[in-house]
This record gives structure tokens, sequence and C-alpha cells, in this order.
């Protein structure tokens, strides 16, 4: 039998070699880890659909933010459960909110932390919509100005960077204006660019109280069948300047984060959602997976894909496995 000149095995012979040839590597600075603000005082309450992610109040981040950058993870993002919710949301962008209280902390504890802010008003509304209402639809342009209110009240209380996620037309545009009328130019927009209305959601609703009280999201999140769409909404972000395109969820559409990367050049980022993480830690607790690995696999299937940057539950459990594989 005749062999090939190029045997692809001699270099699969040990992991030395197998490092030396890696394409792609996943490093705790390329995550943020998503944080639930809570109201009270010394409140730390596991959400029992995803084990290992916890509510918080505010008085509890500098202990969680010292964990995360033990592990060399200097990137979260806020979403925040208000005392009261009404119609409009207000509580999203009222200077002392929750999620305003807790940038101030964070960036008081610890400065050196990028502080990253999700814009929506979903978490705030009483009806569970991520805008104002009419009758039963979501009014598109009078959620606008609500946002942007919402992104500069994040700037205002110290945010690094603001990431509108909730799918309006004209959003990214809207707030990057009022921030640079409010001297806030150097404020990044990280674009929830291409959120589909997905099923992977499930436990992230129970995390933050947010489902829908009535019908759902398709009205304004992009539909599962649709890549070319993908695209167009992108481009529209692009135009209206965000900084970084994100593609929500992330490992059921990765060829979606494979052709953002391949037709634009801004960083690319993928959330790997709620429902993603908690299948993972359902099989592993069964003892059906080994949980560690098919968490590492996952992770850099992401990065394969072309993201450059990951938004995941399993940050600081990642960068612990990473910090013992030396």
């Amino acid at each position: 039998m005749v062999f090939p000149e190029y045997r692809p095995r001699r270099m699969r012979q040990n992991d030395t070699l197998r490092a030396m040839i890696r394409e792609t590597r996943l490093s705790p600075d390329q995550m943020i880890y998503p944080l639930f603000v809570m109201p009270g005082k010394g409140k730390r309450e596991e959400v029992s659909s995803m084990p290992g992610v916890f509510r918080l109040s505010v008085d509890q981040l500098q202990k969680e933010a010292q964990a995360c950058m033990e592990v060399g993870v200097n990137s979260v993002i806020l979403f925040g459960l208000p005392e009261k919710k009404d119609a409009m949301g207000s509580g999203a962008h009222a200077k002392d909110g929750i999620v305003q209280r807790a940038i101030r902390e964070l960036k008081n504890s610890a400065p050196e932390m990028n502080v990253v802010t999700d814009v929506c008003l979903c978490e705030y509304t009483d009806h569970g919509h991520c805008g104002c209402l009419i009758g039963n639809e979501v009014d598109n342009d009078t959620t606008l100005e609500l946002l942007a209110r919402t992104a500069l009240s994040h700037a205002q209380a110290g945010a690094d960077m603001v990431a509108p996620s909730d799918m309006m037309d004209g959003r990214v545009s809207e707030i990057r204006t009022t921030l640079d009328e409010n001297n806030f130019h150097m404020v990044p927009i990280m674009s929830y660019a291409v959120k589909y209305a997905s099923a992977f959601y499930g436990p992230f609703r129970d995390a933050a109280d947010c489902a829908p009280q009535f019908g759902d999201r398709r009205s304004y999140q992009m539909d599962p069948a649709n890549s070319r769409e993908a695209m167009r909404e992108a481009t529209l972000d692009v135009d209206e300047g965000a900084d970084i395109l994100m593609v929500k969820p992330a490992v059921a559409y990765l060829d979606i984060i494979s052709r953002l990367r391949d037709e634009f050049d801004l960083p690319v980022a993928a959330y790997h959602v709620s429902g993603e993480y908690a299948m993972i830690k359902a099989a592993a607790e069964k003892g059906w997976i080994d949980g560690d690995r098919v968490m590492a696999e996952t992770l850099l299937s992401i990065r394969r894909a072309g993201a450059d940057i990951i938004l995941t539950y399993f940050a600081k459990d990642m960068a612990r496995l990473l910090q013992q594989q030396g």
C-alpha cells in the first residue's frame, strides 16, 4: 500500500505538537460574563433553570467582580430587575435605577472592570415587551427615544459600553446621536445586530423576569429561518454607527456568525444564551456528558465560526479551566 506523502497524524502525536498548530484558541479576554442585578441587600439567589448563575443585589457586585477578575474575566454585561415596572419601562432610564446603581458600584469598587450594559425595556415594562405599546403592538419610533435615554443614563453612570438588544429599527442611530450630543463620543455600541426569535431564551426570562405577558416577540426579533435578512440587519447597524455586531443565539446560528465575519470588518460578538448553557449543565448533572469538555468544545466552535467576543454564563468556569490547563 502506498501512503500519501503528507500524514496529518504526524502533527497530532502529543500535546506539544497539537498546541503548536492549533488554529483557534480561547482566552478570558474574549469573554463577557452576564450579571443579573436585583433590589435589596445581601441577596444572592440562584436561578433554578441556570445552575451556577445568580441574581445579585448591588452590594454583592464587588465580590462577584473580584471573582471574575481573579480568573481573567474583565468584562461583564448587566441586566436589571427593577423594584417597579410600568407600561413605559421608566425604570430603565431612571437616574437611580437598578442598573445605574450597579454601574456606579462596579466602577467605584473595580474601576478596571469593563462594564457593558444591556439597553432594552423588556425587564422594566409591566407587559414584558421590548418597547412601548399602541394597543397590543410595539411602537417602534416611540420606543427609540426611551432606548436612547436609557443608553445615555448608563453612560452618565459610568458604563464603558452599551448594548441595545431590543431589535427596534433605527435604534443604533438614535443611541449614537444621543450619546454624541451629550459628549459620550467614546462610548462604543455593541449592537445585538442579529437577534433571532429563539426558543433558547427561556431560562434568561426566568432570571430577568421578563417574559411577555401576551403574544411573543416575533414581530421585532428575526425569523430563525432567515440568513440573508441577517446581513441586511447587520448592514443597517454598521451604517448607523455600531462598533461591534452581535449574533444571538450563538450555537444554533454558527453559520450566521461565519457570514458576518466574512462580510464585515467590525468585531463580531456572539451570545451563548441561557438555553444553550442550561442544556449543557443539565446533561452534565445527569452524567450524560463531560460538562467541562462540552463547555470548552462549544465555546471553541463559536470562536472558530468567527466570533471575536463571546457573551457566556460559562465565562468564569472556562477561565478557571484554562488556568488549570496552564
